[in-house]
């Protein structure tokens, strides 16, 4: 399997996620303040949505490069 194939099928497979989940979520925790031997931190929780449209278009170009043959 060559590297363009293995992009490709990676595209495909990251848009249909992009499908599926509509976005993904991550925690980012900070540290506020240090008293003593207390520590307080704070955890911001963030989603970050994925356009319809551009998962769309990934799974486009994902099998684009599939069914396209390169040029040698």
């Amino acid at each position: 399997m060559s590297a363009r194939q293995l992009v490709a099928i990676a595209l495909i497979i990251a848009g249909t996620l992009g499908l599926i989940y509509r976005g993904f979520s991550f925690t980012q925790r900070t540290h506020e303040a240090r008293v003593g031997p207390l520590e307080l931190s704070i955890a911001h929780h963030h989603r970050v949505d994925v356009p319809l449209w551009a998962s769309v278009v990934v799974i486009v170009v994902g099998v684009g490069l599939l069914v396209t043959h390169p040029r040698s």
